[in-house]
């Protein structure tokens, strides 16, 4: 993967820095400092999408942020967004904090747009460096949840024509937007339509992709390659959570779905780029699951 070339490059680097430095008096805690620093970095890989740790990042961001880089995180998601800041940070100070950590802000869940605030949500992503602007669930009031589970009110065809015009504003400002599902964008309305597959046939692919969720797709009872096959390319980031006996979310690797199965056709579903999400933990702190996960990810091949 480009990521870990570039952090084998920076290693490099760091040493031949290191080198030059012992020849001054203090070359041997420079050097030492130098590929401690390089070493950590070159062992970090995957991403985390804050929401699972949405409570600790509510209280104490920065010591979280720092606590997701010891986990072996190379980037994260952010899940959280409010008068124009990210976890109470100016989007400029957000991305400087989470990249003097060695991580970067990939994507952004930004399910409060509308067409009145979307051109400054769009320029907020950018400036903290962020390149996926994400569309959790059907965006401006569309999105339903109640004991039947959740749902969507307004057409599909709706939901096309914000995704497409949402997309190409997105575009133009040199970002790319995504779609990320739950389950019943998988499952067959009264008229037999599948919102997520008349998403993918009517969004145009120059402006619009897709952040497939692999647990929700599993809790749907659909099979991810079915649709790696049928849309090919189209699903530029995974959201990677377990499922357990009992169909709740589980850390990586601990549950029943088969990653290495989907993983093995990544290049075809267009992935890019993963995270490891699990939305509850059920008793486990947060913290520990997510690197019960990164260990997974890592026994999975996930890298």
């Amino acid at each position: 993967m480009k990521k870990h070339l570039d952090l084998s490059i920076s290693f490099l680097l760091a040493l031949s820095l290191g080198f030059t430095a012992c020849e001054s008096k203090t070359g041997t805690e420079e050097t030492s400092t130098t590929v401690e620093t390089a070493a950590v970095e070159s062992s970090s890989f995957g991403g985390l999408a804050l929401y699972t740790v949405r409570d600790s990042m509510a209280s104490n961001p920065k010591s979280t942020l720092q606590a997701v880089a010891d986990a072996g995180y190379a980037y994260v998601e952010a899940a959280n967004y409010e008068d124009g800041k990210f976890y109470g940070m100016a989007p400029a100070d957000f991305k400087s904090y989470v990249e003097s950590l060695g991580m970067t802000v990939k994507s952004a869940h930004m399910g409060m747009v509308n067409m009145e605030n979307a051109d400054q949500l769009i320029a907020d992503v950018k400036a903290a460096g962020i390149e996926y602007f994400v569309i959790p669930v059907p965006p401006m009031g569309m999105f339903t949840f109640g004991p039947e589970g959740m749902g969507m009110k307004g057409t599909p065809d709706e939901l096309v024509t914000i995704m497409n015009t949402l997309g190409e504003k997105c575009t133009n400002a040199g970002i790319k937007l995504l779609y990320h599902n739950h389950d019943f964008e998988f499952k067959a309305m009264a008229d037999g339509t599948i919102i997520e597959e008349l998403l993918l046939e009517k969004c145009d692919p120059k402006h619009v992709n897709f952040q497939m969720d692999l647990f929700w797709v599993s809790k749907a009872e659909v099979d991810p390659l079915t649709y790696f096959e049928k849309y090919p390319g189209r699903f530029i980031a995974w959201h990677v959570k377990d499922m357990n006996d009992e169909g709740n979310f589980a850390p990586v690797g601990t549950g029943n779905i088969d990653f290495k199965r989907i993983l093995a056709e990544k290049d075809k579903s267009g992935m890019k780029f993963y995270l490891v999400e699990q939305d509850q933990t059920f008793g486990l702190d947060p913290m520990e699951a997510i690197k019960i996960s990164h260990k997974g990810l890592e026994e999975i091949g996930f890298k």
